[in-house]
């Protein structure tokens, strides 16, 4: 699809570059919910607030992009009830995405809060950047991928350690599915219909959100 870039397989230069690009494919694919990760703050009405990053500059790129392996849907999110969203890179089929280039810095102080921790401290990207996968704890978002490339750069992103067949899925509750195709809309070559038929055969989602039902929580219909 026109506009739709490709992470091809790779892992780019040597050692850590100075911009990787970070694979968002949940919430963090929609700007405004980027930005308080990288800026700091909390939705409003929300109980949780995000510390943000030590450069707290906006991503120098962000660009739709499709990648191998499967989204789907597990656990129990605090914030958003429901299932949440995770990422299999062994699984056979392709996932939308959007990633952002951002600094080395800016990628491990966005992955500390997605696992919990207090953003400041460099993680060691060294691993994931040579073998591709890097468990850092048995947390849901704790083990670091390292999608392929993109223009020659790594791409990177952070998921659960277990595979998508080793957990039980999630339906997602109705302000997560719509706040994911809200940010793949942002995203830009998608449209609503596409958006719909892709989540909706999402594993966890599939078989309890129709194609039709997501199509309406995006249009009010």
């Amino acid at each position: 699809m026109s506009g739709v870039r490709v992470v091809e397989a790779g892992r780019g230069g040597r050692g850590v570059p100075e911009v990787v690009w970070y694979v968002s494919y949940g919430s963090n694919m929609h700007m405004d919910r980027l930005a308080l990760y990288i800026g700091g703050g909390s939705h409003p009405g929300a109980a949780r607030s995000y510390p943000g990053c030590r450069d707290r500059r906006a991503p120098v790129r962000s660009v739709a992009v499709e990648l191998p392996g499967r989204l789907y849907f597990a656990t129990e999110s605090a914030v958003w009830t429901g299932g949440r969203g995770f990422y299999d890179p062994a699984a056979a089929g392709r996932m939308r995405a959007r990633a952002h280039l951002v600094t080395p810095q800016q990628f491990c102080d966005i992955a500390a809060q997605e696992m919990y921790r207090e953003p400041g401290g460099d993680l060691d990207l060294g691993t994931v950047l040579r073998s591709g996968r890097d468990e850092l704890g048995p947390g849901r978002y704790e083990t670091l991928i390292r999608c392929g490339v993109l223009d020659g750069v790594p791409a990177l992103t952070f998921t659960a350690p277990w595979a998508m067949r080793e957990v039980a899925w999630v339906k997602p509750a109705a302000a997560y599915v719509t706040y994911l195709a809200a940010g793949l809309l942002e995203s830009g070559p998608w449209d609503e219909r596409s958006v719909a038929d892709y989540l909706a055969n999402c594993p966890g989602a599939a078989g309890h959100w129709s194609s039709d039902q997501i199509l309406e929580l995006l249009t009010g219909g």
